[in-house]
């Protein structure tokens, strides 16, 4: 009995701690998770291995384009684009943002190493995003539904993110709070959030489609919702800022190493690898070229390919629009959502890296939290941990291969 007591006690308790405390015990709780499954990965990582078999933590959180990064803080960006035998240019340092490199550099630098400034920002910026992703959340779906959305968020199947050397976790963490300003109305901060957003990995573009979605949707509903001049001003002042900023980084290129081009051919360079193919780039040719590429080699029609990408856009859209734990998250998380979806079907070409791409979709998580049957929330929590030692495994266990790489 008095066992009993203690420990409805000490639950009562945690339950009413700050919201910032419950989050860091959930945080921490599934760092350790994600840290258990990266030790048994470098202790299966074998010579087949990118890792090999004396693969280490710190070599898994600076794998892979970690190591880009890590190259940018050391030595910069090229004035000249490499070429590879053909004339093309070849991959290189240029596909990557330097809001990352720059800020991991100067917190690295009092331990000597750019690698524990990586990861620490890292760390960080993936704590406060699941601070800001709860406060997102709770006035639409509740605190418990929000709360189980960020264990989703800081255990799913991309966790790992949290715990090497890439900037996934700190763009998501400049997007979330654009997110919050623009359901709160407090457009002030969006002028700097666009250009860390911007700087820090490609994807503004889409936030600037989803402001002008979001003028669209505030001038439709303006008699329900009063719609002042200043409103109109920040959006539009805004929308264009994201698509300035969206478009700058080529411009720098181009300035800097003189091929107007460059940043286009940059970004080819590693879809070139993917497909042997030369040409330029033509939105929304991605997704339909890899879908007459993947299934063939899954043995399968590429005429199947074809329909199932149609009838993917068309899930994903009525999922959006009427599904009604989506429709609970409120219309500016479902207008981000479809601005990111149509960003990725324009400038991707899907291949393994495409679940690393769908983070910034991860506010659509609160669905799944809203139904309140525990077993429910405990099978997605089960189905989020497998899901990340499944692609712990392949990423940095296994590493062999084509379709290995995160």
């Amino acid at each position: 009995m008095a066992d009993g007591a203690l420990s409805a006690l000490a639950w009562g308790r945690l339950r009413a701690a700050p919201a910032a405390a419950r989050i860091a015990l959930v945080y921490l709780a599934a760092r350790l998770i994600t840290t258990g499954f990266l030790l048994l990965a470098a202790e299966l990582s074998g010579p087949g291995s990118r890792f090999g078999e004396q693969a280490t933590l710190g070599s898994f959180v600076m794998g892979w384009d970690a190591e880009w990064y890590g190259f940018i803080a050391a030595h910069g960006y090229p004035s000249d684009l490499p070429r590879d035998d053909g004339g093309n240019v070849a991959t290189n340092q240029w596909a990557f943002m330097p809001l990352f490199p720059l800020i991991a550099r100067i917190v690295g630098a009092p331990f000597g190493n750019y690698g524990a400034g990586a990861l620490i920002v890292a760390l960080v910026a993936g704590y406060l995003a699941a601070l800001v992703l709860h406060a997102t959340l709770r006035e639409r779906i509740g605190e418990g539904a929000s709360m189980w959305a960020v264990v989703f968020f800081v255990s799913g199947p991309l966790a790992a993110l949290f715990q090497v050397g890439y900037a996934e976790s700190l763009f998501l963490l400049w997007l979330f709070c654009a997110l919050w300003c623009i359901q709160q109305r407090r457009f002030g901060w969006l002028y700097l959030l666009i250009p860390l957003m911007g700087y820090t990995r490609p994807g503004v573009l889409a936030f600037s489609l989803f402001l002008a979605l979001f003028g669209i949707w505030r001038w439709w509903r303006r008699r329900t919702e009063p719609l002042a001049v200043r409103e109109i001003i920040h959006i539009v002042t805004l929308g264009l800022w994201a698509a300035v900023i969206g478009f700058s980084w080529q411009w720098i290129v181009g300035a800097v190493t003189g091929d107007p081009n460059g940043y286009l051919e940059t970004e080819l360079s590693w879809r070139r690898a993917w497909t042997g193919e030369s040409g330029g780039f033509v939105p929304f040719d991605g997704f339909v070229r890899a879908a007459g590429i993947w299934f063939p080699l899954w043995g399968l029609p590429a005429e199947w390919g074809y329909v199932a990408l149609g009838l993917g856009v068309v899930a994903v859209a009525a999922l959006l629009m009427f599904a009604p734990h989506v429709r609970r998250l409120g219309v500016e998380l479902r207008l981000w959502s479809a601005s990111y979806v149509v960003y990725l079907l324009a400038v991707f070409f899907p291949q393994s890296s495409i679940f690393r791409l769908l983070l910034p979709l991860s506010p659509l998580l609160g669905a799944l939290a809203v139904p309140p049957s525990r077993l429910w929330r405990v099978g997605v929590l089960g189905a989020c941990l497998c899901g990340q030692w499944w692609w712990i495994y392949n990423m940095y266990a296994i590493a062999s291969t084509y379709y290995q790489i995160p």
